[in-house]
């Protein structure tokens, strides 16, 4: 009996006239494709790079330097390299701090070299300063002799572990301080004290209003888009345009109107008086529940967008199917449409709700002191105190909450996890 032998694993693949492989042209061929596609994306690849990765390195740089000590102290920092740290330093040191504090006197160094310190603990800028105006010491005097003539504080044992925390190029300071920690005279992280312990209450209000402004869109939104889907094409294009009016009309024009529509004179009070639901002026402004009315009258078309886009593609062939086999009809919406418009919501819910987290205006001008996000923070380091560092490192955090958010996101409510959702 004869066996077959499978020789096509033998055979070489076709070549051209030259000699090349059908193999190689392949590799070839795709190569170029590749070069193709990269060249076509490389335009967008550099407005991301110049308008968007580099500004966020820059600011998560600006969050961990520490320039101020480091560069302007260099001498004073070198004397205490060996420094034990359990009792004041040798008069090196002492002579280093005098002649960089000299030197430094009359220039923006020394007022960055106070504000720095001052961070540390309050109260060090003003030692820098008296200091800086006695200077420069009289060479026959030892330096520690003089600078405690000056004040007794740079006798202390805490002022210069303060200058030794302070001094690295890089520090975790501001990024402790945007989560309520800080670095005792051990070096251990450590709680903040009581009355500075308010950037996690902050980070906890900001996620807590931005969820009930994204619930409140969702809950409004999802009958809309609905009804949109479901419309003819006139009356489902009419309603775009009110969906869209909105973005016609500027932030601040819309914040102002609220204020005009809420104020305790305003025609929401007067129509609740009027109707005899209430017997004087409700308190709706610089409160909560302004601030939940601007956002979701603003936000809501961000929400209503990605739902009705999602809801079009939705063939309602099914769930007449399921209607016709007997199946009742909110059983039949909840277990058959639903579940196909979460990708609609997952990605209005997540706009809305990063939208939300960055708001500024309208928590500042619709909300009281309890009311502000974390924005405000960043914006008030940022305009006011211009204390970059501090307002770059509640960014970095702002920033991380944004990206938990978008994996939890991409974790049960991407792609694929609504593939597999359907395929169950």
């Amino acid at each position: 009996m004869t066996t077959a032998v499978d020789t096509s694993a033998a055979v070489p693949l076709p070549a051209e006239g030259n000699g090349t492989p059908l193999k190689k042209r392949l590799r070839r061929a795709e190569r170029r494709r590749n070069l193709l596609f990269g060249a076509l994306i490389l335009p967008l690849a550099l407005v991301v790079l110049v308008a968007f990765i580099w500004p966020i390195g820059s600011l998560l740089t600006i969050g961990v330097d520490n320039p101020e000590i480091h560069d302007n102290l260099p001498r004073t920092l070198a004397a205490l390299e060996d420094w034990d740290g359990r009792a004041p330093p040798a008069e090196a040191a002492f002579r280093a701090l005098a002649d960089e504090l000299a030197a430094a006197k009359g220039s923006p160094a020394i007022a960055a070299i106070a504000k720095r310190l001052n961070r540390e603990d309050a109260g060090y800028r003003s030692l820098v300063m008296k200091t800086a105006r006695k200077l420069p010491l009289d060479p026959a005097v030892p330096a520690r002799e003089a600078l405690l003539a000056i004040d007794a504080q740079w006798g202390e044992l805490a002022t210069w572990q303060a200058i030794h925390r302070a001094g690295g190029a890089l520090t975790p300071f501001y990024l402790l301080a945007a989560i309520d920690r800080t670095i005792d005279a051990d070096g251990n992280i450590v709680a903040a004290p009581a009355d500075e312990r308010i950037y996690v209450d902050v980070l906890l209000r900001t996620f807590w209003m931005s969820l009930v402004v994204t619930v409140c869109c969702l809950a409004l939104g999802f009958p809309v888009a609905y009804l949109m889907a479901n419309l003819s094409t006139r009356h489902s294009n009419m309603l775009m345009v009110f969906v869209l009016l909105p973005f016609w009309t500027s932030v601040l024009v819309r914040v102002a109107a609220w204020i005009v529509l809420l104020q305790n004179e305003g025609l929401v009070n007067r129509l609740l008086m009027w109707l005899g639901l209430t017997d004087s002026p409700l308190q709706l402004l610089f409160n909560r529940f302004g601030v939940y009315v601007a956002m979701v009258h603003i936000l809501l078309p961000f929400m209503v967008l990605p739902l009705y886009s999602v809801m079009k593609g939705i063939s309602p062939v099914y769930v007449r199917a399921a209607l016709s086999l007997g199946c009742p009809p909110f059983r039949s919406f909840w277990k058959i449409y639903f579940p196909q418009t979460l990708p609609g919501i997952g990605a209005g819910g997540l706009l809305v709700f990063i939208m939300c987290m960055g708001y500024y205006i309208t928590p500042a001008l619709l909300g009281g002191p309890k009311e502000q996000m974390l924005s405000y923070f960043i914006a008030f380091y940022t305009n006011q105190t211009i204390n970059w560092g501090m307002a770059a490192a509640l960014s970095a955090v702002l920033l991380a909450a944004t990206l938990l958010l978008y994996m939890v996101y991409a974790r049960y409510l991407g792609p694929t996890r609504v593939k597999y959702m359907k395929a169950r």
